[in-house]
């Protein structure tokens, strides 16, 4: 990401309303290889594939911003890896982190990872590292931590009916479970902060909290999302959780968030209202249904349709409700800028 790109999306957390509302999207290994025309598997284990696919985006794009940029991932294998967890690969799909424990009586067996050494981590640096003088090069820094989110991982490490289950049966091993995670996670962020001085935000991506009620959001959710954003010193601090959001969005505030990518079932409007117009909305039309599925036409209704009955389009970055889609084509993305760019802060479209 430029920093003139930060910079956009840090004066727009910051509610001034800029002179075209700003667009952006999440971009990673569900949409960049097909786009790009690789494997799924030289994506993950190539550098120079990796790299050149990024910058074609970048290249193809440039009115918009890629988040988190240049993201060194490997699907929901990353974290979970780190735990010990067995990860499956494929050609063309996204890997898989099989589960580790059976129940919360095992949560004790579990160690803390080593952020520098275990698991896929030191590979998600080192391919940093690596192409560091290249993203450079392109007047591109790394501006943005990343992880999956505590629930998240907790989900992949224990299985998800499980983790629900536990929160309302063994609250004490659940808090355990869920807060030495948190405490991983603040070492993560931290060590991508220590490599990478140039990051000044952190994106942290979980749609486990779109399942929980209420009394769930506060015990589980809130506390432990707020440790970890309270815990840094940065800038943006971006939630990504496509499932259910309406039930996290009034604390969003509290817990630290400035950033939120949404469901796209949920409207601006309602966002903008459960949260005060305090948190910036990254969203929101349907990312599979319309931008990858849909006509441009129906991509650019969808754009000019998300806006309905707003009266106050400040803290507004315009993408779609979750990451980029696979199968989103280039033609439908430009129809998405096109329309975007012919909507001003005043509302007149």
């Amino acid at each position: 990401m430029k920093n003139s790109q930060f910079e956009i999306l840090l004066e727009v957390v910051n509610g001034r309303r800029l002179e075209k509302i700003p667009t952006g999207f999440i971009v990673d290994c569900p949409w960049l290889p097909s786009w790009h025309g690789v494997s799924t598997l030289d994506y993950f284990t190539d550098d120079i594939c990796w790299f050149e696919a990024n910058k074609k985006a970048i290249e193809t794009f440039p009115e918009t911003i890629f988040l988190p940029g240049f993201w060194s991932e490997y699907g929901m294998c990353t974290e979970p890896s780190a735990f010990g967890a067995k990860c499956q690969w494929f050609e063309n799909n996204m890997p898989h982190a099989d589960r580790i424990i059976k129940d919360l009586s095992e949560v004790d067996t579990l160690g803390r990872p080593n952020v520098r050494t275990d698991g896929l981590l030191p590979f998600v640096i080192n391919r940093l590292k690596h192409m560091q003088p290249q993203i450079e090069s392109m007047g591109h820094q790394i501006k943005f931590a990343v992880a999956r989110g505590p629930l998240n991982i907790a989900s992949f490490l224990l299985g998800t009916t499980e983790l629900m289950m536990g929160m309302m049966t063994d609250q004490d091993q659940c808090h355990k479970f869920v807060g030495m995670i948190t405490d991983f996670l603040i070492d993560w962020i931290g060590y991508q902060i220590e490599c990478f001085p140039s990051i000044e935000g952190i994106l942290l991506l979980d749609d486990i909290i779109g399942f929980v009620g209420d009394d769930q959001c506060k015990e589980y959710v809130v506390p432990y999302f707020k440790k970890i954003y309270g815990s840094f010193d940065t800038k943006i601090n971006m939630l990504h959780n496509d499932a259910n959001g309406l039930v996290s969005a009034r604390y969003l505030a509290e817990m630290g968030v400035n950033l939120f990518n949404p469901s796209f079932e949920h409207s601006l409007k309602e966002l903008k209202n459960l949260t005060d117009n305090k948190v910036t909305i990254f969203g929101n039309i349907p990312p599979r249904d319309v931008l990858a599925a849909g006509t441009p036409q129906a991509v650019s209704d969808a754009v000019r349709d998300s806006i309905a009955g707003l009266e106050d389009l400040s803290r507004l970055v315009l993408s779609c409700g979750g990451g980029m889609p696979p199968n989103a084509s280039s033609e439908n993305i430009m129809a998405f800028m096109t329309a975007a760019g012919n909507i001003s802060p005043t509302l007149n479209v």
